[in-house]
C-alpha cells in the first residue's frame, strides 16, 4: 500500500483536532450540533472515497475546491434524497471546518473563501411556533411537585421559559452560576461561542429553584454540581436532551387534553420562542430581547420572531417607549479507507 503524503496526513489532522477539540471546547456545548459537524464531514469525506475514488495517497487541497463541493450537494440532494435545508445545513458545516483549517494554515484559506460563494439552496421559510401563555401556564400545571420528578421537571420548565434560554444552556448550568441571595437573583449562562449572559430570575422562579436545590443540593453544597443532573451518573452527570425530550412529549400529550394550545409534539424551544414572544408583546424593547437570547444581530431576533418588514419599524418603536481532553490521533488508522484516514467512520446510505 503506497504511504500517505504529507499533506494529506495534516488535513487529517486538522480534521480530528476540529471535531475533538475545537468544536467541543470553543465552538459549542450542544451534542446535536457537535453531530451535524462530524454528520457533515462524514458525508464529504465518504463521497470523496466512493464517488471521486479518492485513497490516502492523492487525498489534498483539491478534493475540497468550489467544483468538488457543487458536486457533493448535488450528490446530497440526488443519492440521499437531502432537502434543501440539509444540503445547506452541510455546506455551513463545512464552510466552518475549511475556515479552521485555513486558521491554521493560511495557504488553505483560499477553500474557505471559495466555498462561501457557493449559493446556498432555495428553500421555503418554516415559520418558527412557540406556545400561547395559556399553554404555558396550562404545561406547568400537569408535573406533580409532591414529588421529586415532578418537582425537578416542573422547575425546569419553569427556568427554561423565565429565561428564554437555550436548552443547552439550561442543562449545563452548574451551582456555580446561580446568585438568588442577591438584591436581583440572576443566573449566568454560557451560550455559543462561550459567551456569558446574565438572566435575570422573578421572585416566583426564584423560589421554586429555591425549594428544589433545599431537596436535591441541600440548598448548595457543591458548586461545581448541575443544577438538573442526571440520577444514573450523579451531580456531576448533566441530563441528557433525549431525556428532556421524552419529558416534555409526556408533560404535552397531558396538557394538551386541557388546553389545546399547547403542542402535542412540543420541544424545549419553543419555551424560548413563547418567552421571546410574550416579551415582545409587553412592549419590551426589541434590543434587550435580542441580547437576552443571546443573537449577535438584530436582524436575526427579528427573522426569529417573524416580524416582517412592515412591522420591524414597530418593533423597534420599543426603542423609543423604553426611558482538555487528550485525544487519540486517528489519522493513523490503517484499515485503509479515506474515512477512517481522517478519523470518521464510516456514514451509511
Amino acid at each position: 500500500m503506497k504511504k500517505a503524503t504529507n499533506e494529506s496526513i495534516e488535513i487529517a489532522r486538522q480534521i480530528a483536532g476540529f471535531l475533538n477539540e475545537y468544536v467541543p471546547l470553543q465552538k459549542t456545548n450542544s451534542c446535536h450540533t457537535q453531530k451535524a459537524y462530524q454528520s457533515a464531514l462524514q458525508l464529504y469525506i465518504s463521497f470523496l472515497e466512493s464517488e471521486k475514488k479518492v485513497g490516502q495517497t492523492d487525498f489534498g487541497t483539491k478534493w475540497f475546491e468550489r467544483s468538488v463541493i457543487e458536486e457533493w450537494l448535488i450528490w446530497l440532494r440526488k443519492v440521499r434524497i437531502c432537502s434543501p435545508e440539509t444540503c445547506n445545513n452541510r455546506l455551513a458545516s463545512l464552510r466552518i471546518f475549511l475556515k479552521y483549517l485555513g486558521s491554521r494554515n493560511v495557504k488553505y484559506l483560499y477553500l474557505y473563501q471559495e466555498a462561501c460563494q457557493i449559493d446556498r439552496r432555495k428553500t421555503q421559510k418554516k415559520k418558527v411556533t412557540g406556545m400561547s401563555r395559556n399553554a404555558v401556564k396550562a404545561l406547568l400545571e400537569v408535573p406533580d411537585p409532591g414529588t421529586r420528578s415532578g418537582k425537578r421537571d416542573l422547575v425546569f420548565m419553569i427556568l427554561l421559559y423565565s429565561t428564554a434560554a437555550r436548552l443547552d444552556e439550561i442543562l449545563s448550568l452548574k451551582n456555580s452560576q446561580l446568585y438568588l441571595e442577591k438584591e436581583n437573583p440572576y443566573v449566568t449562562v454560557i451560550g455559543k461561542g462561550n459567551k456569558i449572559r446574565t438572566l435575570y430570575l422573578l421572585p416566583k422562579a426564584v423560589a421554586h429553584l429555591k425549594k428544589y436545590l433545599l431537596e436535591f443540593h441541600e440548598y448548595i453544597s457543591d458548586l461545581e454540581a448541575y443544577v438538573f443532573y442526571s440520577r444514573n451518573t450523579g451531580t456531576h452527570g448533566k441530563m441528557t436532551q433525549p431525556a428532556i425530550a421524552k419529558m416534555l412529549k409526556k408533560y404535552s400529550l397531558e396538557a394538551h387534553q386541557s388546553c389545546t394550545d399547547v403542542p402535542i409534539n412540543l420541544h424545549a424551544h419553543q419555551f424560548r420562542h413563547a418567552r421571546a414572544s410574550h416579551w415582545l408583546e409587553d412592549g419590551m424593547n426589541i434590543v434587550q430581547i435580542s441580547f437576552l437570547l443571546g443573537h449577535e444581530q438584530l436582524q436575526t431576533t427579528m427573522v426569529y420572531l417573524d416580524i416582517t418588514t412592515e412591522d420591524s419599524a414597530k418593533a423597534l418603536a420599543t426603542l423609543e417607549n423604553e426611558n482538555d481532553k487528550k485525544v487519540t490521533p486517528k489519522w493513523k488508522n490503517a484499515d485503509g479507507s479515506l474515512v477512517n484516514f481522517c478519523g470518521l467512520s464510516n456514514k451509511k446510505k
